[in-house]
């Protein structure tokens, strides 16, 4: 086992995607970033990502994305795993921020599937290699042809398995049967990219979740992951259950980025609810529904 593989442990269970918090005017606002980062970890969170696709960071600069690493960095550094969502669908500027937050002392890089370009199978395992070649830092492979608009195939995740920087993959591709073959032939540690599929990738042996509605009931995904950890099916399942209307209020109702800053403004964790175009915040119906979600699993706000 490599020295990164070795890390392994050091990248956490229950890592949130962060959002980007902004200011009425749509600035980031980095102070806020930072008491979001610290309430998480307070909340049982050991691992957090930075910019990636929650953290709007296809609208963000590249000063903005450093600035929300050094702010985490720098708030929760020590206590949580801070991994930096550096993969674009341009290899040159993801092995630029890459190197860029290495400098800044992240402890591992989440790396998306180049999107749009739509690169053979031959494309997507040079592109990551290359990125992991750039630094000495893990990297997380990101899996989500969704949004890609291609998959990592199994043969191409067994190839990347090889390369001593390359250790884990958030899969929010759902294809059980691929990832139980990398899972078999691989040492690679997957990770839920699907809040509501966390308790069955750890029944298949995943690490935890990488997840965006652990914004809004952190605590109790904690206890998920710590029944599944613990063999307590039973718990877990319960969990499961009590988890799903929330899962679905923050990732099916709107996209997750704009769910997650409506919640939080309501349980008075942001002020606002500002995201940047072409996203937009949630109307009148979607509101409504988001709520009705909610108030099924407890969570009712007089706003």
């Amino acid at each position: 086992m490599s020295d990164s593989r070795a890390r392994i442990p050091a990248l956490g269970t229950l890592l949130t995607a962060m959002v980007t918090p902004f200011t009425e005017d749509g600035k980031v606002d980095y102070d806020r970033a930072a008491a979001l980062a610290e309430k998480l970890v307070q909340d049982g969170c050991d691992g957090l990502v930075v910019t990636g696709t929650t953290g709007e960071t296809s609208t963000l600069t590249d000063e903005e994305n450093l600035g929300m690493f050094r702010a985490v960095k720098e708030a929760v550094g020590g206590k949580a795993a801070i991994i930096a969502g550096t993969g674009t669908n341009d290899t040159a500027h993801s092995v630029h921020l890459s190197q860029r937050a290495a400098q800044l002392g992240v402890d591992g890089l989440l790396i998306v599937t180049p999107y749009y370009n739509k690169p053979s199978q031959a494309g997507v395992r040079a592109h990551f290699e290359t990125i992991a070649s750039s630094t000495d830092l893990p990297v997380m492979l990101y899996d989500i042809p969704g949004r890609s608009s291609i998959a990592i195939a199994p043969e191409t995740m067994i190839a990347l398995a090889q390369h001593q920087n390359i250790v884990a993959v958030k899969d929010a591709k759902a294809d059980f049967a691929a990832a139980t073959r990398v899972m078999a032939e691989t040492d690679l540690v997957f990770y839920s990219g699907d809040d509501g599929l966390t308790l069955q990738w750890m029944a298949m042996g995943a690490a935890g979740l990488v997840g965006v509605t652990t914004h809004v009931a952190t605590r109790r995904f904690r206890e998920l992951i710590d029944a599944m950890n613990a063999n307590d099916l039973a718990t877990a399942r319960t969990i499961n259950f009590e988890l799903e209307p929330v899962v679905r209020a923050t990732m099916t109702r709107v996209q997750g980025a704009v769910a997650a800053k409506q919640i939080l403004k309501w349980q008075g964790v942001l002020p606002n609810s500002v995201v940047r175009l072409p996203l937009v915040e949630p109307d009148q119906a979607e509101i409504d529904t988001i709520r009705g979600d909610l108030a099924e699993a407890g969570m009712d706000f007089n706003v």
